[in-house]
C-alpha cells in the first residue's frame, strides 16, 4: 500500500529544511549567480521527485506538479520568515542577503509567513483533490486571487523600490509564480461550477425577494461602497495627492504608505485599479439575480484580499519597518479595524456567493412539479 497523495507531496516539502540547512553550508553560494544555478537545480530535482513519486499511477492534472514543487517553495518561505524574525538560524542567510535581499523587509517577511501557512495549506487541499479526482474550482480560484496579488506587488514593489538597484538574477526564481497561475487559472475557469442543486421554484422565490428583505446584501453593498471609496482614497494618498484630507490620513494614520520600500504604494495602486472594478461588479450581481460569476469573482477578491491585507497590517505594525513608517500609537486601533473590516468583508461575501447561491443561478432547473410529471 502506498503514501497518499498529500501525505507524500506533505513530506517531500518538509525536506526544504534539510535542502536549506546544507546549502546554507557550502561557502561557495555566497556569489549571487551561485544562487540562482543552485535555485534552478533544486528545482528541476524537486520536480523530479514529484514525477517519481506518483508515476505508478501518475495524476491526469498535470498541476498535482506545480503545486508540489509550490507546497516545497512555501516551506522555504515559511523558513525564510522565521529565521528573518530571530526564531530560527542557519538556514536561508545566504539567500536572504545574496538572492532576494528585499525578503528581510516587513512586507516580505509576511508574505513568506503568508506563503508558508495559508498558501502551503491550500497547496495541500489542491493536491489531495487532484489525487481524489474531486473538483477543486473554489479553492483554485482562492488562492489564484491570493498568489496573483502577492506576485502583483512583490515584483513591481521589488524593482521600483528602494531595493530596485539590489535586484539579483534569483528574483527570475519568481517566474513560476507568474506564468504558472495564469496556466492554472484557465484550467480552473475550465472546470464545472460547484453550485448547490436547487429546485427552481426555490430560486424563483430567492431572485424575487426585494433588496430590503435581504439584510445580508444589504450589508455587503454598504461594505462594497466603503471598500470602493476607501481604495480609491488610499489610492490617491499613495499618489501624493495634494488634498488636505489625503495629507492628514498619510501623518496621523497610515504613514507606513509613505514607505520607501514601495510595496505599500503598489499595493494601494492594486486596490484601486483591479479590485475596485470587481467591487462594483459585485455591487451589480448583488441587486441583479442571475449573475453566475458572483461565485468566481468572490472568491478571487476574498483570497485577493485576504492575502493583502494580512501583509499590509502585519507590515505596517513590523518592527522591521521604520518607526516613522508605523502605525502612530493614537490611531493603533482605528487603523487595525478599519483594514480588518476592509479584509473580512470579502471572505463574508465569497461565504454568502458559494452557499448561499440560488440568488445567482442564471439558468433555473426544472421545478418540482414538472420533475414529478416528467417521471409520472
Amino acid at each position: 500500500m502506498g503514501i497518499p497523495v498529500p501525505t507524500g507531496a506533505a513530506l517531500l516539502s518538509l525536506t526544504a529544511f534539510p535542502v536549506s540547512y546544507f546549502v546554507n553550508t557550502v561557502s561557495a553560494l555566497e556569489d549571487p549567480n551561485s544562487i540562482f544555478v543552485v535555485g534552478v537545480l533544486v528545482l528541476l530535482a524537486l520536480s523530479t521527485a514529484a514525477y517519481l513519486q506518483v508515476r505508478n499511477q501518475p495524476p491526469r492534472d498535470p498541476l498535482f506538479y506545480a503545486f508540489t514543487v509550490f507546497a516545497f517553495t512555501s516551506v522555504i518561505d515559511l523558513i525564510i520568515s522565521l529565521e528573518a524574525d530571530g526564531f530560527i538560524s542557519g538556514f536561508m542567510s545566504f539567500y536572504m542577503k545574496e538572492g532576494e535581499p528585499y525578503l528581510r523587509t516587513s512586507y516580505g517577511v509576511m508574505a513568506c509567513y503568508w506563503d508558508g501557512s495559508v498558501h502551503y495549506i491550500l497547496y495541500l487541499m489542491l493536491i489531495s483533490a487532484i489525487g481524489q479526482g474531486k473538483n477543486y474550482r473554489h479553492t483554485g480560484l482562492y488562492w489564484l486571487g491570493s498568489i496573483m496579488t502577492s506576485m502583483l506587488v512583490l515584483i513591481p514593489g521589488s524593482v521600483i523600490g528602494k531595493f530596485g538597484s539590489l535586484i539579483r538574477p534569483a528574483v527570475l526564481l519568481n517566474i513560476p509564480y507568474i506564468f504558472i497561475p495564469i496556466w492554472a487559472g484557465v484550467k480552473i475557469f475550465g472546470k464545472p461550477k460547484m453550485v448547490p442543486q436547487s429546485i427552481a421554484d426555490q430560486i424563483t422565490l430567492e431572485q424575487k425577494k426585494p433588496l430590503y428583505q435581504r439584510p445580508l446584501d444589504l450589508v455587503l453593498i454598504a461594505y462594497l461602497l466603503f471598500a470602493i471609496v476607501l481604495s480609491i482614497f488610499r489610492g490617491l494618498v499613495a499618489l501624493d495627492c495634494p488634498l488636505e484630507s489625503c495629507f492628514n490620513y498619510i501623518y496621523q494614520y497610515e504613514p507606513y504608505l509613505k514607505d520607501p520600500v514601495a510595496y505599500p504604494k503598489v499595493m494601494m495602486m492594486v486596490y484601486m485599479f483591479y479590485c475596485v472594478p470587481l467591487f462594483g461588479a459585485s455591487v451589480i450581481g448583488l441587486i441583479k439575480p442571475g449573475c453566475d460569476w458572483m461565485l468566481d469573482v468572490s472568491l478571487i477578491l476574498a483570497g485577493a484580499l485576504a492575502q493583502g491585507q494580512f501583509t499590509h497590517i502585519f507590515s505596517s505594525y513590523h518592527s522591521m519597518t521604520p518607526y516613522t513608517y508605523r502605525v502612530p500609537d493614537g490611531t493603533w486601533w482605528t487603523v487595525l479595524i478599519l483594514n480588518l473590516i476592509y479584509g473580512l468583508g470579502p471572505q463574508l461575501l465569497a461565504y454568502r456567493c458559494c452557499y448561499y447561491s440560488d440568488f445567482f443561478v442564471r439558468t433555473a432547473p426544472k421545478s418540482k412539479e414538472e420533475n414529478d410529471k416528467k417521471h409520472q
